[in-house]
């Protein structure tokens, strides 16, 4: 018996080996681009969003805290929660979403859509009067 698996563990040719290497590459290259490239995204624009935060943007923290942003430091911001205006400090680390820049996003992507839609109905207007 031992003798069989020393003869088959020397029979590995330059093919199987070959093999083995582009298989390693494969999933090395699968892991980037399903595990590490998009969490890198995802860190970029967390931390875009975070310095981005300007007073009187209306945030969310990681501790489920809402409130309107009053001031902004270095590292950390001030939060003023509802209607009894209690401020709290926070790391910048601790925002979770800011529903003001969300808002501001969305409402130019509507706008865009909306002013790529008029472009195509002009278009296509003038490919009509045309014919």
């Amino acid at each position: 018996m031992w003798n069989f698996l020393a003869e088959t563990s020397q029979q590995v040719t330059g093919a199987d080996m070959t093999s083995s290497i582009v298989m390693m590459l494969v999933l090395v290259g699968v892991f980037y681009f399903l595990l590490i490239r998009p969490e890198n995204k995802r860190k970029k624009e967390a931390e875009k969003m975070r310095s981005s935060m300007k007073t009187g943007d209306k945030v969310t923290t990681i501790g489920g805290i809402t409130g309107t942003v009053v001031s902004v430091k270095d590292e950390k911001f001030v939060l003023e929660t509802g209607a009894d205006q209690v401020r709290i400090e926070f790391a910048k680390w601790a925002l979770s979403t800011n529903e003001t820049a969300t808002e501001a996003a969305q409402a130019a992507a509507k706008k865009a859509q909306e002013e790529k839609a008029k472009a195509k109905a002009l278009k296509k207007a003038k490919k009509n009067n045309e014919e």
